[in-house]
């Protein structure tokens, strides 16, 4: 392959990865879509892949667990929203082999038992939620992703999870202090507040008896906790799987190293499937947390006996 071949390559495999599903932060705005710079440095790191003749790795930190407030999502295990996340991504590593026959892989980072304590999520929950993750992967048709998390890390076997978690902050993660003073001087205050409104809402369930000013303490202590252990695992991912093109589900700005995706159509840059609910509308599928679907007067669809999705009035059953 020549230089110029390689290059075309390289551009035309993270332009499919750009279209469409970008998350951005908006602060930062691309000139256009596809943006050349966020071209230019996504295509940098596929073209070592396609130089050696490899699949193009993606690494996705991402589908840690069902929320545990019952308001945003139908149960503990995974649905079809994040049956639709899956299909998108495998579809796109099959898109990858239309242009470039090596193809791509999708190595999806389940990171809930990272933060399991930390985001009210039980151990056994993330464990259910990581099984099924797998029966869905396995059941794709185009075999593009793949499933790592925490218990797969050799370094870490043999110890229970609340030790996986302190042995993961003691050897990758920031001092909490540090982090508490960059995110305080303006640093990745976004993702902070982001990452609070979640936990936040998680912990607003009807169960919950504390007062609202309580609730949103707890959750900004807690959103520490969860960032700092979020960056620690990205750094485990990436002495782990050097190279790698990085995906995340969180907004990006224009012309990062990561590269911000919608794994399903929704109007909330932040809203995942993790934190909701699919919703037919007429021929497409929309995520919205569970109480906007029944609020909308959508009935709850279940398939083979287990609640899947919502479907307007009128809307057939996917």
């Amino acid at each position: 392959m020549t230089d110029t071949l390689r290059r075309r390559t390289a551009r035309a495999i993270t332009a499919l990865v750009l279209d469409g599903q970008r998350r951005s932060t908006g602060t930062e705005g691309c000139a256009r879509l596809p943006c050349p710079t966020c071209l230019d440095v996504q295509a940098a790191r596929v073209e070592t892949f396609v130089a050696a003749g490899r699949p193009v790795r993606f690494v996705l930190p991402a589908f840690p667990g069902k929320s545990p407030n019952s308001a945003k999502v139908l149960g503990v295990l995974p649905d079809t929203a994040e049956r639709l996340a899956l299909e998108y991504l495998d579809g796109l590593t099959a898109r990858v082999r239309e242009v470039y026959a090596p193809g791509a892989r999708i190595l999806i980072c389940s990171d809930g038992r990272v933060f399991s304590d930390a985001v009210g999520i039980p151990d056994p929950h993330i464990t259910a939620y990581q099984r099924e993750l797998h029966s869905m992967i396995e059941a794709l048709p185009h075999r593009g992703l793949g499933l790592f998390h925490l218990d797969d890390v050799p370094e870490l076997a043999g110890t229970d999870h609340r030790r996986m978690r302190e042995l993961l902050t003691e050897r990758y993660a920031e001092p909490l202090d540090h982090l508490r003073k960059r995110i305080r001087a303006g640093e990745e205050v976004a993702l902070y507040r982001a990452v609070t409104r979640f936990l936040f809402e998680d912990g607003n369930t009807p169960e919950y008896t504390g007062s609202r000013a309580a609730l949103q303490r707890d959750a900004r202590a807690r959103a520490y906790v969860v960032v700092q252990r979020s960056k620690a695992w990205g750094e485990l991912l990436s002495e782990r799987f050097p190279g790698s093109v990085r995906l995340s589900i969180h907004p990006q700005p224009c012309g990062a190293e990561k590269l911000g995706v919608h794994l399903v159509s929704t109007a909330d840059d932040w809203l995942t499937p993790w934190h909701g609910v699919a919703l037919a509308e007429g021929e497409r599928f929309v995520l919205v947390k569970r109480a906007h679907a029944e609020a909308c007067g959508a009935s709850l669809v279940c398939v083979d006996g287990r609640p899947s999705h919502y479907a307007l009035p009128g809307v057939a059953a996917a």
